[in-house]
């Protein structure tokens, strides 16, 4: 999956039992815990959802 930086543990790490989340903002996350220490531990992803995509539309066009 995804790796993510563990505050507790000062070191990069990949994220155990990581689930793709949708913040308030649009952006999308993964949030997991520390296969070390079990913290846990949050990266944020590239990107916005587009609504449009998110319904089903397509891809919109601007002209």
């Amino acid at each position: 999956m995804a790796d993510g930086y563990c505050v507790k543990c000062k070191a990069k790490k990949p994220i155990a039992e990581g689930v793709e989340e949708t913040m308030k903002n649009g952006r999308k996350a993964v949030k997991g815990k520390c296969p070390t220490c079990g913290a846990v531990m949050f990266k944020i992803l590239g990107g916005k959802v587009d609504q449009a995509a998110a319904a089903g539309l397509g891809p919109v066009s601007v002209s």
